[in-house]
């Protein structure tokens, strides 16, 4: 007994009792933090930093005293269970400060845990490790999804699959459906997020586009605002998603951060004993870095970003009062909204609010909390679930619905809802059949005019796709995101049609192109306020741009041309110079068809 005893100040306290009053320690703090919300700006930072203290302290007694307090009792599932939650911690704080960073160390963490199998031993013998490892796989899917980590993700899902049958044939007593669930939910939502979608970053990258010290400035703007924070939300019902991560916010999501490029990035290496002995930024060891100096310090930081998953109404007016109160003199921001209009039918199980696999939600929303108030959306649902369809009668075309249609005004957001926070800077990207009653907010602000890019009334269906809503989620938001792969796919091409040297060319061809329509768009006399304080944002630049892009291409392309019910608009308008059917938009649409050998497929005026 004495050789497994450590003096700690001459108390001889045996290591153990050291160890686990450190786990006790940890697990009240991590209990604590798990279910703040992510969306307040740096309320939280201290307490996180208190909590990585004791984490810290934790795995570095336990790497020390390693031998020791294994011929005590501990288990290698209680090391991967650290790791875990260090990982999730770093994780979280991704999620509130938007730090490219945290999302890296989260990354090593949970390879390091892959890596070194701590859930292996028993895994087929006590179901709860086996649900351990379920957990910690599609947390780290989670992870390797938002990172573009895509070799990895496939890595984890056939894991994910292996183990689950194992599971079933192993413990044929425990009910495993809801993770037959989560499987079919992550193979949805990769056959719709193809390897095509992502052939270009979805992120901003300086290496492929201007970096922001080389933007076009526009010389009589009054103020130059800079996005810093972004509101995001999406409610279709069966919308494609991953736990509480959908398509469109997940790309929109990536759209709104800075890619990691040239010297900055770095590929991972082989680990080192242990979990490794790299140190990370707050002192927890981690093996080789995955991405060191995975920021660029030449660039501004990533836009902070609050993610809200199927909220209630009064719950997402919260977040964005919240997000709003706290937005710097010189910030703008962005909301994104992308919803139904209401005209489903009542919610089947599967698209009910609380999502298609309850308990993994529960259990995995704990470390992944995209929206930090679950519980009052699916209380709302279970009391108003028997509510008849009367109001379904009603209008419907001047709202969104971001949320099943159980009960008119509970999960609608009307253009009145957010004008009292036009008392800051708003960009508003509504992507909905009902996207035009946004118009209404124009002149009716509270002190800033808003900027609004509205989608069409009605989505142009992809070629032998019957569906308004496209397998892979909105065209328009695909537009504003992939405008190239966006392009391609509705010509009807697949990626396997297009050569890389043809997609290489035509992606150089598109990037000059708005380059130089944003170049002219600086350029022109009388150009509305509310756009030339937003366009030395390169992140707002690229989406206005994007749009232009994707106006000329709707309203050119034959199906639907002429056809206002297919055409987005923006508010307040842009200059003339930018129209659909003007000269220099044409020549950007007639130049990338004339390269697919496609231009009789579009009305062109010469």
């Amino acid at each position: 007994m004495l050789q497994n005893e450590l003096q700690i100040g001459g108390d001889g306290i045996p290591v153990s009792e050291v160890y686990w009053s450190l786990v006790a320690k940890a697990d009240k703090k991590f209990s604590k933090i798990r279910d703040l919300p992510y969306y307040q700006r740096t309320r939280y930072d201290t307490y996180f930093y208190k909590v990585f203290k004791v984490y810290t302290q934790l795995w570095k007694f336990q790497q020390e005293n390693r031998q020791k307090l294994v011929e005590s009792g501990l288990k290698r599932w209680e090391i991967g269970e650290i790791a875990s939650r260090i990982g999730q911690l770093y994780f979280g704080q991704y999620m509130r400060t938007s730090e490219a960073n945290f999302l890296s160390e989260s990354y090593i963490f949970y390879e390091a845990i892959l890596t070194r199998e701590y859930f292996k031993d028993g895994l087929h013998q006590d179901v709860n490790l086996a649900s351990k490892q379920l957990r910690f796989l599609a947390r780290f899917l989670t992870v390797c999804l938002v990172l573009n980590r895509r070799e990895m993700v496939y890595q984890l899902v056939n894991q994910l699959k292996m183990l689950l049958d194992e599971c079933k044939r192993t413990f044929q007593e425990t009910d495993f459906k809801e993770w037959k669930l989560v499987i079919q939910e992550i193979v949805k939502f990769l056959k719709a997020d193809t390897a095509f979608m992502n052939i270009r970053p979805l992120r901003y990258s300086v290496v492929l586009e201007l970096h922001p010290d080389n933007l076009p400035q526009v010389s009589d703007a009054k103020r130059k605002l800079k996005l810093r924070d972004a509101l995001l939300c999406s409610y279709h019902p069966n919308e494609v998603k991953f736990s509480e991560l959908t398509l469109d916010t997940f790309r929109m999501l990536q759209s709104l951060e800075w890619e990691p490029s040239g010297s900055f990035y770095q590929s991972s290496v082989g680990p080192t004993s242990g979990i490794g002995s790299g140190v990370s930024q707050n002192g927890v060891s981690g093996h080789s870095r995955v991405n060191q100096d995975i920021t660029d310090p030449t660039l501004p930081p990533n836009p902070r970003k609050a993610i809200l998953f199927r909220p209630c109404v009064t719950h997402f007016l919260a977040v964005l009062g919240t997000v709003s109160e706290e937005l710097p003199s010189d910030g703008i921001l962005l909301i994104y909204l992308s919803a139904g209009n209401g005209e489903h039918a009542m919610p089947t199980p599967s698209s009910s609010r609380s999502g298609n696999s309850v308990g993994y939600i529960e259990n995995l929303s704990r470390g992944f909390q995209f929206s930090s108030i679950n519980s009052d959306s699916s209380n709302i649902h279970s009391i108003t679930s028997g509510y008849n369809s009367v109001n379904q009668s009603r209008n419907i075309s001047d709202c969104l619905h971001i949320g099943p249609p159980v009960q008119r005004g509970l999960n609608c957001i009307y253009p009145s809802d957010l004008l009292p926070f036009t008392r800051r800077p708003l960009f508003l990207v509504i992507d909905s059949g009902n996207s035009k009653a946004f118009k209404a907010m124009s002149g009716a602000e509270k002190g800033e005019p808003v900027a609004i890019l509205l989608s069409p009334a009605t989505s142009l269906p992809l070629p032998a796709v019957e569906s308004s809503r496209q397998p892979g989620g909105s065209l328009f938001t695909s537009f504003l995101t992939s405008p190239l792969q966006s392009f391609i796919l509705l010509l009807g091409f697949t990626g396997t049609d297009i050569e890389k040297d043809l997609y290489s060319k035509a992606e150089k061809l598109l990037q000059l192109s708005l380059n130089k329509l944003g170049s002219s768009l600086v350029e022109t006399e009388n150009l509305d306020p509310v756009w030339s304080q937003i366009l030395t944002d390169p992140f707002l630049r690229r989406i206005l741009l994007r749009f232009v892009f994707c106006r000329a291409v709707l309203s050119l392309y034959s199906p639907s041309f002429d056809k206002i019910e297919f055409q987005p608009e923006c508010v307040p308008l842009l200059p003339e110079a930018t129209s659909a059917l003007g000269p220099t938009c044409q020549k950007v649409v007639f130049e990338l068809a004339d390269l697919f050998g496609v231009t009789n497929r579009f009305k062109f005026s010469q």
